[in-house]
């Protein structure tokens, strides 16, 4: 399918991808029970099983009404674990998930946008798994400090809560590094449930099916609407609905989630966002019989 390139405005906001680095994670454990001779046809895998996957985040940069706002949604994996922690942690966290240490960066890509972190009014995380927030805070001054002094970070409660007494599934990917420097320097917000206008023109509803907590955040002027999906819907590969990751708690209701946040963006023409689609920014999708695919792809580019 061709890959359309576009500018994209709403709500006096320029959308702007920010690519924070290519990474890599088991094939399998990205689609679950879809068998492998199906799924490696969206997504070759190498010889580890590793897909490539984004961790992309949303750069919200106001315009007009909205110039004082900066927003950015999600952050990638970030680099200071391996810093900090050096090989203990650092070289078989970089093997592991397979980062590519020459490719893009959250600061690179901001900066591209005409930004420094001092820029950023708001960090809106759809869920604390270290390759949503880890960009959040960095290694600086012998300490981890938040990457954005100037910023409010938004989470949801109930997301908070089992990062801070993770279940044993999760316990891996729910580091305190990312999360904790945020409440100490005050910074970390709680939100509680669905949020109409969190920020102009901004709203967040809450999934439960991939992790407890998530949020999925929604723009929108009326006109044109784009939803960043999160681990909702982590590639353009996820969107039929009984696609889901092995790394999703609850499979009926991620199920359940995927198929109400389609409906709406079938029916209404949204735009869908993906973090982890490593070609691919955002897409329309249509209704095919009971199910959904993909109609449009696009490339967001700055204006």
């Amino acid at each position: 399918m061709e890959i359309k390139s576009t500018a994209l405005e709403i709500s006096s906001y320029q959308v702007i991808p920010i690519a924070t680095g290519i990474f890599g994670l088991d094939g399998g454990a990205m689609f679950g029970t879809v068998p492998k001779i199906l799924w490696e046809k969206q997504i070759p895998a190498d010889a580890q099983n590793r897909i490539p996957m984004e961790a992309r985040a949303l750069l919200l940069k106001g315009v007009g009404p909205n110039k004082i706002k900066n927003i950015l949604i999600d952050c990638g994996n970030g680099g200071h674990f391996i810093e900090k922690f050096g090989e203990k942690l650092g070289s078989k966290f970089a093997q592991m998930y397979n980062i590519d240490p020459e490719g893009p960066s959250l600061l690179g890509s901001l900066k591209k946008a005409g930004l420094t972190p001092e820029d950023i009014t708001d960090v809106i995380f759809t869920h604390l798994h270290f390759d949503h927030c880890g960009g959040g805070t960095t290694w600086r001054d012998g300490q981890i400090k938040s990457q954005f002094p100037r910023a409010i970070y938004y989470v949801q409660s109930e997301n908070l809560q089992t990062a801070q007494n993770p279940n044993i599934r999760e316990k891996a990917s729910y580091l305190a590094p990312n999360f904790l420097p945020l409440i100490e320097s005050g910074q970390l917000k709680i939100i509680n449930g669905p949020q109409e206008n969190l920020l102009p023109g901004v709203s967040v509803g809450i999934s439960h099916g991939h992790t407890k907590g998530q949020q999925w955040v929604r723009v929108s002027d009326g006109q044109q609407t784009l939803v960043y999906c999160g681990d909702v819907i982590p590639t353009r590969a996820h969107v039929r609905s009984a696609w889901i990751m092995g790394y999703d708690l609850d499979p009926l209701k991620i199920i359940e989630e995927k198929t109400t946040l389609l409906s709406a963006a079938a029916d209404d023409r949204w735009y869908l966002f993906f973090e982890h689609d490593s070609e691919v920014d955002a897409c329309k999708v249509v209704r095919n019989g009971a199910d959904f695919a993909v109609s449009e792809c696009f490339k967001l580019q700055c204006q």
